[in-house]
């Protein structure tokens, strides 16, 4: 035991602790179960109560448990001397009167089912040895725990029914739940609230989350208890995340399918991601919240149909990073900021088995707009020379634009402008539109275009009214890269079928 005791684990058990976890389970209890529990006293007559002391839980037999007003009576001398409960045979009294006396006077009142002298015997054994009553309800856990697996939403159950009173969550290390009751993420609200967490580290020794416990009760104890159940369960979650990321390393094509559903889902306004998604996210060690930084490697040469050796040259360079198969290349993100991804891959380009070249993106923040560092990573690893990495927030916007092949984009850019494309007859709205995205604003685009700053608004006015939203930020990317696309590419826009 010594290698578990900590603050509070020797402390007089409460009369709550008894009820919810210990020799009392199953019994009903009113009142608050706050007070500790330093003895036994068995209770007979009345008479008896003149030599209980304080602290004292007092179990009623005989004659002082033999009805309504025997039990009552005992309940008051019980708040007189100070005793920690008064424990009675079901039936004794009825549940709702023993609920308001229980109420009025302060005094905590169990029922039970057991004979009186059984429940004598263990209250004052978990009394005499806390530590041991707490060691029991340990080992209890620990079986449940190994019976349970490896899957979180199990290992929660678990320590959600074996710890009455205590709400448990697993929770990412971003501080969001992955499995348990959400009731445990405010240890702050509710009357003498309480809270315990163990951190959950991946076979690398990364943070891999952490798991949260808070309640209300009042026995000092109970939070070491908990604290100590929590680190029973880090193993299988351990392990859980562990055999994941092995299956998944094993199938290429799971991780870039579950990338590729983050990004869509990440897209969608108003719609969180899919819990199951982000818990199987977390368990391969990606970043899902937070600033992001996208990478592209390009190769230089035609690479080999399998991707899996890029993708763990990557992940090697990279730490645990989706990889995905785009634009002839392999993508993703990572938490890093630019500076690092960009030093990485360079010290991972010599170790590609053909000549390649890489991008990085600029740091965003979260998913919704990790289709923006996307583009830019892209871009940048078309401009880089071979063997070195081009970072997209240090190149302007012609360069980056101008690194885009065209070709297989003109299609969709004729999708993306359809509308505009409808009512600009001449294409100066197309010419002005692409003016105020590349330049940032009306006054420079009046300049570069040599009008009047008026015509520019008022063309802007017909731009918003074919339902462009100037506003939105993947809405502005996605358009200036579509202007780009059709001002660069021969031929003129086909609004034939619009």
């Amino acid at each position: 035991m010594s290698d578990v005791r900590t603050a509070g684990w020797e402390a007089p058990v409460t009369v709550a602790e008894l009820v919810n976890a210990g020799p009392l389970a199953g019994a009903r209890m009113y009142g608050a179960g706050e007070h500790p529990v330093r003895g036994v006293r068995i209770v007979d007559e009345l008479a008896v109560f003149a030599t209980v002391t304080p602290h004292t839980a007092v179990v009623l037999s005989g004659a002082a448990a033999g009805g309504g007003w025997a039990v009552e009576m005992a309940m008051r001398r019980a708040w007189e001397q100070a005793a920690a409960c008064v424990i009675a045979p079901s039936g004794g009294l009825s549940e709702g009167s023993g609920e308001v006396l229980a109420e009025r006077l302060g005094v905590t009142l169990v029922f039970v089912d057991d004979d009186p002298l059984l429940v004598a015997v263990r209250v004052a054994s978990a009394a005499a040895r806390p530590d041991a009553a707490r060691t029991q309800l340990v080992a209890r856990c620990a079986t449940r725990l190994a019976e349970a697996g490896t899957s979180p939403r199990r290992v929660l159950g678990v320590l959600n029914a074996e710890l009455p009173g205590t709400a448990v969550a697993f929770l990412d290390r971003y501080g969001l739940p992955l499995a348990g009751r959400r009731d445990a993420l405010d240890p702050q609200t509710g009357r003498g609230r309480w809270s315990a967490e163990v951190e959950v580290p991946d076979l690398a020794g990364e943070a891999l989350g952490r798991l949260v416990a808070a309640g209300s009760s009042r026995s000092p104890g109970w939070p070491a208890v908990v604290r100590t159940v929590l680190g029973l369960a880090v193993a299988p979650l351990t392990a859980w995340a562990a055999g994941e990321r092995l299956r998944a390393s094993h199938d290429f094509a799971l991780q870039t399918s579950l990338a590729e559903r983050l990004l869509r889902e990440a897209k969608r306004p108003g719609a969180p991601i899919e819990e199951e998604e982000e818990a199987a996210a977390v368990a391969l060690g990606w970043a899902v919240r937070g600033p992001l930084t996208a990478y592209h490697v390009r190769p230089l040469a035609e690479a080999p149909a399998d991707p899996v050796p890029a993708g763990t040259l990557i992940a090697a360079a990279l730490g645990q990073v989706p990889v995905l198969v785009r634009a002839g290349g392999w993508a993703g993100w990572s938490a890093l900021p630019p500076q690092d991804v960009a030093e990485r891959l360079l010290r991972c380009l010599p170790a590609m088995p053909w000549p390649a070249a890489a991008g990085v993106g600029a740091q965003v923040d979260g998913l919704a707009a990790a289709e923006e560092s996307l583009l830019g990573a892209q871009a940048a690893a078309f401009v880089a020379a071979p063997g070195t990495v081009a970072r997209a927030d240090r190149m302007g916007p012609a360069e980056l634009l101008g690194a885009l092949p065209v070709g297989g984009l003109r299609a969709p850019a004729e999708v993306v402008l359809r509308p505009l494309l409808a009512v600009d007859k001449d294409g100066t709205l197309l010419e002005t539109l692409s003016a105020v995205l590349d330049e940032g604003g009306a006054l420079r685009a009046a300049e570069r275009l040599g009008v009047h700053r008026n015509t520019i608004t008022t063309r802007l006015e017909r731009i918003k009214a074919a339902g462009f939203d100037l506003d939105d930020a993947p809405a502005r990317l996605a358009l200036q890269l579509a202007c780009h696309v059709l001002l660069r590419s021969p031929g003129t826009p086909d609004v034939t079928s619009s």
